[in-house]
C-alpha cells in the first residue's frame, strides 16, 4: 500500500487507524513516502512503525506525489499495489475488494467512489457542495451507484504490480492529475477501469477557502496538460469553468454586444448556483446557505483560471508534453 504524505498531521492518525484496520487474508505492508513534512506527520508515522512492523517510512526528496508513488512502487514487495490518500478514510475491506476484483480478470484498475466527508465547519460545507453535480463536473467516481461501473479514471485504487510497471508507473511531469494521465495510458492499451460501490472511500475536503482555491487552480492547470497529451480525455464539462471564467472577464471588459451576452451567461450561472445552494442548505444553518455560493464560485473560477493558464503554458510546449 502506497501513501504519499506531506504535512498531514491533522489527518494522519485517523488515516493510519483506518488503513491498519484493513481486513485482508494475505500479507500487507503500508509504505508511507514522506516529502519532508515540517509538522508532526513523520513523527506520528514512525511511532506507528515502531509498534507495527507492517508500516515503513521512505523519503521523497522531490516532495511531489508522482515521485513519491514511484519511490514506493520500486520499494514495494507485493504483487498488488494499492494507492491510498492520507486525506481519505477507507472501508476495512477496501484492499480485499480491490484485489478480489482484479483476480476475477478483465480489468486493469479497481477503485471506489470518492464520497466527500467533512470533519470541520468549512470542510463540511465543501463536502456538501461536492454532493452536487455542479460541484463534481460529472466525474463518474464521485457519484454513488448500486453496481460496478466502468469509468475513464479512478480515485486512488488497486492495480496488479506488473500493470503499473508495464506502463512505467506514474508520470513525474504531473504533480497533479497524475491518476488521470495514467488512466489515459492504461485505457489506450485496452485496460478497463472500474468503480465499485463497495470500495467507497470518504474523502476529507480542504478546510479553508484559500486551500480550496489553490487545490482547484492546480487541478485545472494540470487537467489542461493531460488534455494536451491525451485530447480524447477531455469532457464537455471540463470546458464549462474556463468558459464561465472568460464570460466573467467579458462581462466587465468586452465591447458592448459581447459584454451583454457575457452578462447574461454570468446571470444564468448566478441563478443556478444560488438555486442549488438553497436546495443543498435546506433545513440547515443560514451560514451554510451563504457559504455554498462562495464555495461553488471559488471552485469553478479557480479551476477555470487554472485550465486557461495550463493551456497557454502546455499547448505552447506541446512537443515536450507529448514526449
Amino acid at each position: 500500500m502506497l501513501v504519499p504524505v506531506l504535512d498531514e498531521e491533522e489527518h494522519i492518525e485517523r488515516a493510519l487507524d483506518a488503513m491498519r484496520a484493513q481486513d485482508f487474508d494475505g500479507r500487507i505492508e503500508f509504505v508511507f513516502i514522506d516529502g519532508g513534512s515540517r509538522d508532526r506527520t513523520r513523527e506520528l508515522v514512525e511511532r506507528t512503525a515502531r509498534e507495527d512492523p507492517r508500516v515503513r517510512v521512505l523519503d521523497n526528496p522531490h516532495r511531489r506525489t508522482p515521485q513519491a508513488l514511484n519511490i514506493g512502487l520500486r520499494a514495494a514487495r507485493g504483487d498488488y499495489i494499492v494507492r491510498m490518500d492520507a486525506h481519505t478514510l477507507y472501508p476495512d475491506d477496501y484492499v480485499a475488494r480491490g484485489v478480489e476484483r482484479l483476480r476475477r480478470g478483465d480489468v486493469a484498475w479497481a477503485s471506489g467512489v470518492q464520497a466527500p466527508h467533512g470533519i470541520g465547519p468549512r470542510s463540511r460545507q465543501v463536502a456538501r457542495a461536492l454532493t452536487s453535480p455542479i460541484g463534481t463536473g460529472g466525474a463518474t467516481f464521485r457519484h454513488a451507484s448500486e453496481d460496478e461501473v466502468e469509468t475513464p479514471s479512478g480515485f486512488t485504487g488497486v492495480w496488479r504490480r506488473d500493470t503499473l510497471e508495464r506502463h512505467g508507473g506514474w508520470d513525474e511531469g504531473w504533480p497533479i492529475n497524475q491518476d488521470s494521465e495514467l488512466a489515459a495510458r492504461i485505457r489506450k492499451a485496452g485496460g478497463r477501469i472500474v468503480c465499485l460501490p463497495q470500495m467507497t472511500a470518504r474523502y476529507i475536503p480542504r478546510s479553508t477557502l484559500k486551500a480550496l482555491v489553490r487545490q482547484y487552480a492546480r487541478y485545472g492547470h494540470y487537467r489542461a496538460k493531460t488534455t494536451v497529451r491525451h485530447p480524447e480525455t477531455l469532457r464537455r464539462s471540463h470546458l464549462v469553468p474556463p468558459a464561465l471564467t472568460l464570460a466573467m472577464v467579458a462581462a466587465l471588459a468586452a465591447p458592448r454586444v459581447p459584454r451583454a451576452w457575457a452578462r447574461r451567461v454570468v446571470a444564468l450561472y448566478t441563478v443556478l448556483v444560488l438555486g442549488e445552494s438553497a436546495r443543498l442548505a435546506r433545513g440547515g444553518p443560514l451560514r451554510e446557505a451563504v457559504a455554498l455560493p462562495i464555495i461553488f464560485a471559488a471552485m469553478h473560477v479557480a479551476w477555470g483560471v487554472g485550465f486557461i493558464s495550463g493551456l497557454v503554458r502546455f499547448a505552447s510546449g506541446r512537443a515536450a508534453v507529448r514526449s
